[in-house]
């Protein structure tokens, strides 16, 4: 029996090298990325709270469904509990770089990651 790379063309070789050499660039552009310096937090639609991302504190904010708690510590922000049927808030993780986004949408929550340079982010696609 052969071994699989002696059935690869040269397309196939190719295919391989740019998963590689994209996989490899979007581990380099995440790494580089710069930590923020705030919280914001949006209710609806409206800016209900801002802090600085290094002073670790825990938050209660209100929605329509009930109260989400909001962790900010040493790790980043992240959602710990939520009324939302899903829980899909809780499961996005750590938020820490300039940019980063949690979103509890049922229950209209919006933790924003807001870097030092006061520049705008740009996002390909919002919705409402």
């Amino acid at each position: 029996m052969k071994a699989p790379w002696h059935f690869m063309t040269g397309g196939d070789w190719l295919v391989v090298l740019l998963l590689l050499t994209s996989s490899l660039g979007g581990i380099v552009s995440i790494a580089a990325m710069s930590e923020g310096s705030r919280v914001l937090i949006t209710c609806g639609d409206e800016l209900c709270f801002t802090a600085p991302l290094d002073q670790p504190r825990t938050l209660a904010i209100d929605g329509p469904l009930g109260q989400t708690k909001l962790v900010i510590d040493e790790r980043g922000a992240r959602i710990v509990e939520s009324p939302c049927p899903r829980k899909i808030c809780v499961s996005m993780g750590v938020a820490k770089h300039t940019g980063d986004l949690l979103a509890c949408v049922p229950n209209r929550i919006l933790v924003h990651i807001d870097g030092s340079s006061g520049k705008e982010v740009s996002y390909d696609l919002l919705s409402r």
